[in-house]
């Protein structure tokens, strides 16, 4: 059976939870292997909308072992406050086991997040200011706490004196902030240490065994390749790898046990947080996309930037990843549009790149070349197979999929979980 890794295939927020829910019910368990709680996924089942931030959308389909994985850093109190919210709500969350090697996010972490990304001005990177990329940094400069940590108050404390040292002579000396004590973050986290002790698990051995036994793993990445730390638009990207090889690293399975990278791609593009964007649209056409798709972060509100389609982008993400397939959400969006752009190329400078350029430079003032496609104006919310939809529309996803570098093999048209048209099994 199957090791399957879903993975956002332009700036995020295409719709993952989406993909996640479709394939739920035939999988045993759902990874979360990079990122914290500075993204969402907004999974509508029924009449019930859920926006889930830290957890594994698969934590809402029945049997399936949801996962929080060593490349994730956990802020604790959302965690528990999601875990809370979705208990009220009837949702078993018992399941749910946290790796003892995954990093804690800390009240320091947030505080520094913030008062950096105030100091940048106009350079500002466009955080959540969640602490995500204070956490990474400690993990990457080797000072970072970890979950398992949080069982040794001894060492947990030597961890946040040794963080500290450094850290309050930046808040008061730099950016005019109060010290932080040591015992106020060591309190907070021992405060969840017995909640938290029984979900955690040597997670990378466990998903192992699970292969061994021919159960399927679903890794569910957070952000998207094009917020790659490594292979996004840099500097405006995520602190984590997002991408598909970062689910063997994130988790502690081999790179040859993965068996299906899915991209999700919406039907067109969104951005949110600053950076390059060549498809951005500043007219009616962006508000209508944003008004109709309901553009707005499920983390933190912000109105998503709106732009046409990019195929390079698409060609980009299915090679870094290894796409074999895409899934393509929100095609209804577009309902009742005389005519749709689509980027098929950039110009800069007067020179046409058919790929994206590898300058950033050049990337940042690349213009859109545009092929234009027939609309639709056909209701294709109730759309169960490709044959359902109008013509213009069965075109507009053939003409995507012939650009995008791997097959379209479902397509999401409507919110509802069962808005999905699906063309090829995506585990088969």
């Amino acid at each position: 059976m199957p090791a399957v890794v879903i993975i956002g295939a332009q700036w995020g927020d295409e719709g993952k939870g989406k993909a996640t829910d479709l394939l739920a019910g035939r999988i045993d368990y759902v990874v979360k292997f990079n990122g914290g709680n500075n993204a969402g996924h907004t999974v509508v089942v029924g009449d019930e909308k859920y926006a889930l931030h830290l957890l594994p959308s698969g934590i809402l389909t029945e049997g399936v072992i949801p996962v929080i994985a060593n490349g994730v850093v956990v802020d604790i109190e959302v965690l528990f406050d999601e875990l809370t919210a979705l208990s009220a709500r009837g949702v078993d969350v018992s399941k749910l086991l946290v790796s003892g090697n995954a990093h804690v996010i800390t009240q320091y972490h947030r505080t520094i997040d913030k008062v950096t990304e105030r100091f940048l001005g106009k350079r500002q990177i466009g955080t959540t200011g969640r602490g995500i990329g204070p956490a990474y940094a400690d993990k990457i400069n080797r000072v970072g706490i970890r979950v398992q940590d949080l069982f040794d108050e001894k060492i947990l404390r030597q961890k946040v004196e040794g963080a500290l040292d450094q850290k309050n002579h930046l808040l008061v000396k730099v950016y005019n902030r109060r010290a932080i004590l040591v015992d106020e973050v060591v309190d907070d986290l021992l405060a969840y240490a017995e909640r938290l002790r029984p979900m955690v698990a040597d997670t990378a051995l466990v998903l192992h065994e699970a292969l061994e036994r021919g159960e399927t793993l679903l890794f569910e990445g957070g952000q998207a390749t094009m917020l790659d730390v490594d292979h996004g638009t840099y500097p405006f990207v995520t602190s984590s790898s997002s991408t598909a090889g970062g689910a063997a690293t994130g988790s502690g399975i081999g790179p040859n046990r993965i068996d299906r990278v899915i991209g999700i791609v919406k039907a067109y593009t969104t951005r949110v947080g600053a950076g390059p964007f060549p498809t951005e649209l500043f007219d009616e056409s962006g508000e209508f996309l944003r008004k109709t798709g309901f553009e707005f972060g499920t983390t933190t509100g912000r109105p998503r930037r709106c732009g046409w389609y990019d195929a390079p982008i698409a060609r980009y993400t299915a090679r870094i990843n290894g796409v074999t397939d895409f899934v393509m959400t929100k095609l209804d969006v577009l309902t009742g549009l005389e005519r749709i752009p689509v980027c098929v190329a950039y110009e800069v400078d007067g020179v046409r790149f058919d790929e994206i350029p590898v300058s950033q430079s050049d990337f940042h003032h690349a213009k859109p070349v545009y092929e234009e496609l027939p609309g639709w104006t056909e209701d294709i919310t109730g759309a169960r197979t490709f044959d359902d939809l109008p013509t213009n529309a069965q075109d507009y996803v053939l003409a995507i999929e012939a650009m995008s570098g791997a097959r379209i093999s479902a397509i999401g048209v409507g919110p509802g979980r069962d808005a999905i048209i699906q063309r090829h099994d995506l585990l088969d």
